[in-house]
Parts: C-alpha cells; structure tokens; sequence
C-alpha cells in the first residue's frame, strides 16, 4: 500500500469519525429538547388542572358564579395539551350547556355599556339558566375535582 493510499484511507476515517461524532451530538441535542419539550408540556398540564380544580372547588363553595366558572373551566379543559382531552358537551354536558348559553353574553366594559333594561333582561336570562342547571353543574364539579391526567 503506497504513502498516498494510507493517507487517503486515513483522512477518509478521520472525516467519518468526525461526522459520526457530529451526528452524535445532534441526537443527544434532539433528545435533550425533546425532553425539555415533554417537561414543560407536563407542567402546562399541571398548572392547567390545578387551575381546573381550584375553580371547580370555587363553585362548588359558591366563591365563583356559575356562569364565570362555566367559562372558565371549558376554555381550560379544552386546552389541556394531552392526547384524548376531555370533552365537555359529552362530560360535563349542563356545564357545557350553561357555557354555550353565557359564552356570547358581553362583559367587563361592554357590558357596562350597555342599556340598564338590556343589562338586567341580560342577567335574568343567565340567572334562570343557572338556576335551571345548579344541581346538575355541582354534581359535575365533583367529577371535574378528580380529572388527573399526570
């Protein structure tokens, strides 16, 4: 084997044991953020349903008006990043119900804005339709409390 060969066959080796060791720390890169993904997912999950519990536990307690829980608690269990979310119009169907009825109802400033009479038609509607569905909603709360998905 000439001088040429052997250096040939050499550099050859040096390059593949270069890219080796490059690819090699790509994959330990991708695993490292891979993991670092699946941490934070895991503690939007948790930091969602702790959320979840301490408004189910409001209501329940009756420290969070049904509708403002209602709201709440549908906009959050939709958007717990897990593979098979809960589905609250099959679930949790008179909170799901109550959500649909409030969800377009204005609030804050436009509500403050609007007409006295409209305001008040405005809370009678709501207000019969939590008192249509209390019962019920707390009964779902009590199974919204025991939703783990850790």
């Amino acid at each position: 084997m000439s001088v040429l060969a052997f250096s040939l066959i050499t550099i050859a080796v040096l390059i593949i044991a270069a890219l080796a060791f490059y690819a090699g720390k790509l994959l330990f890169q991708l695993q490292k953020q891979k993991r670092a993904q699946q941490d934070a997912r895991q503690a939007r999950i948790v930091r969602i349903m702790e959320s979840v519990h301490t408004i189910a536990m409001a209501v329940e307690q009756q420290q969070c008006n049904l509708s403002e829980g209602a709201i709440r608690l549908v906009n959050l269990l939709d958007s717990v990043p897990v593979e098979s979310p809960p589905n609250c119009k099959r679930d949790y169907p008179n909170l799901y119900n109550l959500f649909i009825a409030v969800r377009e109802l204005p609030t804050h400033q436009e509500r403050k804005d609007l007409a006295p009479d409209v305001r008040a038609k405005q809370d009678r509607i709501r207000e019969e339709k939590e008192s249509m569905l209390e019962s019920a909603i707390l009964k779902e709360m009590a199974l919204i409390k025991t939703l783990n998905f850790s």
